[in-house]
């Protein structure tokens, strides 16, 4: 796989195994015509946390009332107490991927949603994260991205937080890998990231780099588009 393909697939894995996680796991369910006034007002009497209020939901999303209804009845049918831990996270993409060894990508991309870093995914920090996947403009979408990368969120990606990030995704894939993956394989294609992606040379990718290679990019540019009519 080349470096363009490389990327797509690092950036497509993202929305594309999140989609399929939630959709295998009820949160995504069909939109109901049903309003059902105690999800609309999105409050739960036993749950450890209730989140924000509708309004500001749809304010801060681009969902419609509707959407945040069927989206706030399946997280809570998957997650009683309001709140998804890491470990939940692990195990639902171990579900996946029984094959490989999910454990790492499931903890990058649960810090990615992970909005106050506090240890547990909010509904609220939920719907941002997806809002921005499915219904984002192609930078709100590589905003997202490049923080997946930013493992420190220092700002900037370096050789070592890209590996990790490759690495994880060759691990959970495990056998499914075809032809099986060399050694050395994923340090070429961080290689061959930062030839492309560092502009300056100055060991690491900002923010500007990253965005302003991507949208060069014919490739990554049309996967952005793959993910609008999820739901």
């Amino acid at each position: 796989m080349g470096i363009q393909g490389m990327e797509l697939f690092a950036i497509g894995v993202v929305i594309i195994l999140f989609v399929a996680v939630l959709k295998q796991f009820g949160i995504l369910e069909p939109m109901s015509l049903e309003d059902d006034s105690s999800d609309s007002e999105l409050e739960l009497s036993t749950v450890r946390h209730q989140p924000e209020g509708l309004e500001q939901l749809q304010a801060q999303t681009k969902f419609t009332k509707k959407e945040l209804q069927s989206l706030y009845r399946g997280f809570k049918n998957e997650c009683p107490s309001g709140l998804v831990d890491e470990e939940t996270f692990k195990t639902i993409y171990s579900q996946f991927f029984p094959q490989g060894d999910a454990t790492t990508y499931a903890h990058f991309l649960f810090n990615a949603f992970d909005l106050d870093r506090n240890g547990s995914i909010r509904f609220e920090d939920f719907v941002i994260g997806l809002s921005v996947l499915l219904r984002g403009s192609v930078t709100e979408k590589l905003n997202w991205a490049f923080n997946l990368y930013d493992i420190n969120k220092d700002g900037y990606i370096t050789k070592e937080e890209m590996l990790l990030i490759m690495k994880s995704i060759y691990d959970m894939m495990g056998r499914y890998t075809y032809p099986s993956v060399r050694d050395e394989a994923p340090s070429e294609h961080v290689e061959k990231f930062f030839q492309k992606m560092d502009r300056n040379r100055d060991g690491v990718v900002t923010i500007e780099e990253f965005i302003e290679t991507c949208q060069k990019d014919e490739n990554i540019m049309n996967s952005m588009q793959l993910f609008e009519n999820v739901i």
